[in-house]
């Protein structure tokens, strides 16, 4: 994939002045000597990974430079020239690869793997392509705003073939955002050529795919890329249209120090090297006298200098010294509950989708920064009917149809909290969380702990069996996101508890995973409160009381306790809704386990590894003493959730309930 032009690198037809050629120059070697300085601290054990940007520096250099500062860069592993061109503090940047509490993640997370509000920046995490939905929301922020500024996102050749990739693409292009999609094709993912990943000749071909502008140029020409990229964001910020931008160039060492480049085709490298966009760049400009050799030689003695200052003071600094409790608080932001039931209140009979229906209308009339999206949540009003006449109220922009695209939309959501929205994704169902997977649990549950940006989002999972669905639209996946630290999971039983926490939710900072019960929708009515009301996260609710035994649950299974409990009026027992679990009402639970002595533990979810396990486990560590009995655990079969209604019975749990009901009562 070497340039076809017999010229090495024709710089001759670009009009940038020679001043800013200088200037350009400056910001071209500077990554490159902090390169030569970091290659030797990690052969010196002083940093411990490295991914080598060199021969791709004119691509990070020249779009950092082409953008405008207070528009958002969103890197990947081979851009340092983005964090040096935005003139990042080289002592908090060392500091951030040696894993120093004076770096950007307090040694919480390595490399590039941060952002930073006051440059403007958006690191990657490992997941390539992820921070491309991240992009789009950023993008949909500023056109919400009506800021006329663009967004930059990078992704390699090997990124380009995630879902991510085509995802984000498609939003972007669906929702004609401000976004630069820029491809650095270097030709390798790693040690895969280009030719065992994809088939086209280039990537700017695919931009027909997707209805939108693109372009490919030769992305070891410092003043190309410059250029070129100064041109799209212009025509960016005037369209809000996204323009791919695919760079050619060649990466001369490693995907990372470790792996080498044995890989490489014998003679691959040192054909590239007379395409070094350094070397190259210093060579036109020593030949049209713009520079003399003195001065690169001063210049370079001044920025070595300075990389030897900082790398020694932040060597200098301490190693991290942390407490438990300090790195579980940055785990969240913070939030406090100020409004909770007001002074008066009016409450009418609702159905459980109604309810919930309310708490989104009231929360979009509350917050003028709340953006709703999902598939079909516009006209159709949802495929459960939550968001139906939200459209007409709040209009397109704030209530937004999306494509099937769970990740790109996930992501999107976090992008706009960056620019200070706050937003709910509907997952038409829970089951399909899992195309957004990597999102909600790397990007979402991550970032406040990473690099303090919070996620003020809010996705709402309908799950549940009991509606014949089948396997795959009646899970109760719950535990999924139980043992991911940064989320909050909701799973309310009743219609005035969903609307309360859903509008605490609303509040909340944090991301939140808001399950709804697909079979409660329309079955389980109740008094709702009518105006604003909120709960606390964190605190259950006692449905009924007695002496005999408690039963601890949540969603569906609080209404198998009771029913299941109605038929056996001889039992007095104690059914405690847990109402969100994470956080969960431990102090509740263990009061009633003193009292009772004796506990099941239910839930809808498959018995095995669920979230009854994690409330057993929390039992029998602090209530060993006040047992009577041993702790019972009941749940789903450890199946698929069948599609017959029959099956379906068998695979609930309601009918091991009662039995284990009667067990322990006679224990």
């Amino acid at each position: 994939m070497l340039p076809t032009s017999e010229i090495l690198i024709d710089y001759s037809s670009f009009k940038t002045s020679n001043e800013d050629k200088k200037a350009l120059y400056q910001q071209l070697i500077l990554p490159r000597l902090i390169e030569e300085r970091m290659l030797i601290s990690l052969r010196q054990g002083k940093i411990s990974k490295w991914f080598s940007a060199w021969g791709q520096e004119a691509i990070s250099v020249g779009v950092a430079i082409a953008m405008k500062p207070d528009e958002f860069i969103c890197t990947m592993h081979r851009n340092l020239g983005v964090f040096t061109a935005r003139e990042l503090n080289l002592v908090q940047l060392f500091a951030q690869w040696q894993g120093k509490p004076a770096g950007f993640t307090k040694g919480r997370d390595r490399s590039f793997h941060f952002g930073t509000h006051q440059h403007n920046i958006l690191g990657m995490i490992s997941h390539l392509g992820s921070q491309m939905g991240v992009a789009d929301g950023i993008a949909l922020g500023y056109k919400l705003r009506n800021a006329n500024q663009a967004v930059a996102v990078f992704t390699g050749d090997g990124g380009a073939s995630e879902g991510d990739f085509h995802e984000a693409i498609n939003l972007a292009a669906v929702w004609e955002l401000p976004v630069l999609i820029i491809v650095e094709n270097n030709g390798w993912g790693l040690s895969t050529p280009s030719n065992q990943q994809f088939k086209c000749e280039s990537f700017a071909d695919k931009g027909i795919g997707y209805g939108i502008e693109a372009h490919s140029i030769n992305g070891n020409n410092a003043l190309e890329v410059f250029e070129t990229v100064k041109e799209l964001s212009h025509k960016i910020r005037k369209t809000s249209k996204p323009i791919l931008l695919e760079c050619k160039t060649f990466r001369m060492r490693g995907h990372e120090e470790a792996s080498g480049t044995k890989y490489y085709p014998e003679g691959l490298i040192e054909k590239w090297e007379p395409y070094d966009p350094v070397v190259s760049f210093e060579k036109h400009l020593l030949g049209e006298g713009i520079i003399s050799q003195q001065w690169v030689d001063e210049i370079k003695e001044q920025l070595n200098t300075l990389i030897t200052q900082s790398f020694d003071e932040a060597s200098a600094l301490p190693l991290p010294h942390s407490t438990e409790e300090e790195e579980e608080k940055d785990v969240y932001a913070p939030f406090q509950l100020k409004h909770q039931l007001p002074e008066k209140i009016h409450q009418e009979e609702m159905r459980f989708v109604d309810a919930i229906q309310l708490g989104v209308a009231q929360a979009m009339a509350k917050h003028n920064n709340l953006i709703l999206m999902g598939q079909d949540i516009a006209d159709y009003g949802g495929v459960f009917k939550i968001t139906e006449g939200l459209l007409e109220t709040y209009g397109r922009e704030r209530v937004r149809n999306t494509p099937i695209t769970e990740a790109a939309v996930v992501g999107a959501a976090l992008g706009l909290s960056i620019t200070g929205f706050k937003s709910m994704m509907e997952m038409q169902f829970s089951d399909f969380a899992t195309e957004g997977f990597n999102q909600i649990v790397n990007n979402l549950a991550k970032s406040h702990y990473r690099w303090g940006q919070n996620a003020d989002v809010v996705v709402r999972m309908p799950c549940g069996a009991g509606v014949a669905a089948g396997p795959f639209h009646s899970q109760s996946n719950e535990a999924w996101f139980t043992q991911v630290p940064g989320l909050k999971v909701a799973y309310p039983a009743f219609p005035e508890d969903a609307k309360a926490l859903l509008l605490t939710a609303f509040e909340d900072p944090n991301p939140i995973m808001f399950f709804e019960h697909k079979k409660l929708y329309r079955s389980v009515s109740g008094p709702v409160t009518q105006e604003y009301y909120q709960l606390p996260f964190g605190k259950a609710r006692k449905c009924q009381q007695g002496k005999d035994l408690t039963i601890v649950t949540y969603g569906l299974g609080v209404h198998m306790a009771l029913e299941t409990l109605a038929e056996m009026p001889h039992i007095q027992a104690d059914v405690i809704d847990l109402r969100t679990l994470i956080p969960w009402d431990k102090a509740t639970v263990f009061e009633s386990v003193a009292k009772t002595g004796k506990v099941i533990v239910l839930q809808e979810a498959n018995i095995t590894s669920g979230f009854a396990a994690e409330i057993a486990a929390e039992i029998a560590d602090h209530c060993f003493d006040y047992l009577d009995a041993p702790l019972k655990r009941v749940g789903g079969l450890d199946t698929p959730v069948p599609f017959n209604a029959g099956l379906e019975q068998l695979f609930l749990p309601q009918s091991r309930l009662k039995n284990e009901i009667i067990n322990l009562y006679h224990h």
